[in-house]
């Protein structure tokens, strides 16, 4: 009887814990689902920079020629020296002009010109004939007044220019120019925008009467004036061209900058 009852009572509490390990592993044995992962969102691309000059709606816009059929950029300088040769009775160009990779040229230079220094063998011209003049004055030395002489050809012919008419040519070549800003690092850029801001920061230039005063700490000379010493690369070409044809210059850049932007410079 002893042996009877102890096999049920062992019976009985192997049902119980197989009940219980059943119920365990019902309660905790299934690993709860796994959420699927997030789907990974797409990085927001950078929105476009606003265009603050339009070269759609500069004035000179709607005179220009159309520019539906345009070379490349690197086979372009045929066209372009033909188009800018034609806005002349004899049809030639200056001498000094640098006639290859021309829009290359002009929108280097014109990128550089607000910085600190603009390497002359990217300019579109050859660097003004003769020596830089130095003078001897009571103060010390200066710009020699009759330095302003080796720049006379070069604004001559730019005055020669109709601004109307090589600004109707920038709008027509313009895609050239976009094309070769963007190349030199501007993905984003609009050359026209960045025009205007060099032809403003140039007629910012300061007015200085002379002599301008200078001084030599190592080979090149500096100017002695700190403020203007600290000016740009384009800034301080326009003092060294001499006032007078600092003036010239900037009644050309105040044309072709109302034939290319409906706004006044600030």
């Amino acid at each position: 009887m002893n042996i009877v009852l102890e096999r049920v009572v062992f019976v009985v509490l192997m049902v119980a814990a197989g009940g219980a390990i059943w119920w365990w592993w019902k309660s905790h044995g299934t690993p709860p689902p796994v959420a699927p992962p997030a789907a990974e969102t797409a990085p927001a691309r950078p929105a476009e920079p606003e265009i603050l000059h339009p070269i759609e709606t500069a004035p000179v816009a709607a005179r220009a020629e159309a520019s539906a059929s345009l070379p490349a950029l690197a086979e372009s300088d045929a066209v372009v020296l033909d188009s800018l040769a034609s806005m002349f009775a004899h049809r030639r160009l200056p001498d000094f002009l640098i006639t290859k990779d021309l829009v290359r040229r002009i929108v280097v230079t014109v990128d550089n010109l607000p910085r600190e220094r603009a390497a002359a063998q990217r300019w579109p011209v050859k660097p003004a004939p003769g020596r830089f003049t130095v003078h001897e004055t009571a103060e010390g030395k200066a710009i020699g007044a009759d330095n302003a002489a080796r720049y006379a050809l070069y604004v001559q012919w730019l005055e020669s220019l109709d601004m109307r008419k090589l600004a109707a040519l920038y709008v027509r070549f313009y895609p050239l120019f976009q094309q070769a800003y963007r190349d030199l690092g501007y993905p984003h850029g609009h050359f026209n925008d960045r025009l205007v801001t060099v032809i403003d920061h140039l007629l910012g230039t300061p007015q200085v009467k002379p002599p301008l005063a200078l001084v030599q700490p190592k080979v090149l000379y500096e100017y002695a004036d700190a403020d203007l010493q600290a000016l740009s690369a384009g800034q301080k070409v326009l003092l060294r061209i001499g006032a007078d044809n600092a003036a010239r210059v900037k009644a050309k850049l105040r044309e072709l900058r109302r034939e290319i932007t409906r706004e006044p410079p600030p």
